[in-house]
């Protein structure tokens, strides 16, 4: 699933200065456009619980951002900065058996969660797939909790996703990797730090529809859908709820 984002500008100095959205719109929209693959493994006799998929593709966008590879002079930043300087696009596929085996041969970072799986690749030209992953299929990510989703955990950072949006699980992985990124944009050198030492600890929930005027309206990273799929563009998906943010509302 195919998606890209906004954010609600703050101006904490010196947080998010590796945001592409301290640039001109037409800047990005000018600059040759990438896209972060990601896979997530969906076995027919084992498929993963969709809460986990999405903490686990999360986490996965974040592992990659801070992976050594993919700063200064390694072999993966030159990927990420053109990816970051252009829109921010994400795309979920899914794989099993062989199709699955073959996309680990590439580079890349997979990611457990619980029972989870996804694998998550240096950003690709938006024309650029390696035959590997282009052939793998967008569509057949729906995924169910086989069991009801406990609350977030307290003190732990919770993507809320938008309740009245009906999105596949394909579409809302994409969308909580894009929520993890504009939070960590926000967070200063030792938010960012604390955060990557727990391992990314994180949640995704469903937000209350009493709540969610009061989420997207607070000041807190939102995401906004192109519309490139499924979606209305402009639409809010999801919210950062990350409690460094929020203790500077």
């Amino acid at each position: 699933m195919s998606t890209e984002d906004t954010r609600h500008v703050t101006q904490v100095p010196a947080v998010g200065a590796d945001s592409p959205f301290r640039q001109e719109r037409i800047a990005r929209d000018e600059a040759p456009q990438f896209v972060l693959p990601l896979v997530v493994r969906i076995e027919k006799d084992g498929p993963p619980a969709r809460t986990d998929a999405l903490e686990t593709a999360a986490r996965a966008v974040l592992v990659l951002l801070t992976d050594e590879r993919s700063a200064g002079e390694g072999e993966w930043a030159g990927a990420v900065r053109d990816w970051q300087d252009a829109r921010i696009r994400k795309v979920v596929r899914r794989a099993r058996g062989a199709e699955w085996r073959k996309a680990g041969t590439l580079p890349g970072l997979t990611v457990h969660g619980v029972a989870s799986e996804v694998r998550v690749f240096p950003p690709v030209p938006l024309d650029g797939w390696p035959k590997e992953l282009a052939k793998l299929q967008v569509s057949g990510t729906d995924l169910d909790d086989p069991q009801p989703v406990a609350p977030a955990p307290a003190g732990l950072p919770v993507l809320w996703l938008n309740p009245d949006l009906d999105m596949s699980a394909g579409k809302a992985m994409a969308q909580a990797g894009h929520a993890a990124q504009l939070a960590w944009w926000e967070l200063t050198g030792a938010e960012r730090t604390a955060w990557q030492d727990s391992g990314f600890a994180l949640a995704v929930r469903t937000a209350p529809r009493e709540r969610w005027a009061e989420l997207s309206g607070s000041g807190l990273p939102v995401v906004r859908d192109a519309g490139f799929t499924e979606i209305a563009p402009g639409s809010c998906t999801v919210v950062s709820d990350h409690p460094a943010l929020r203790a500077r509302l």
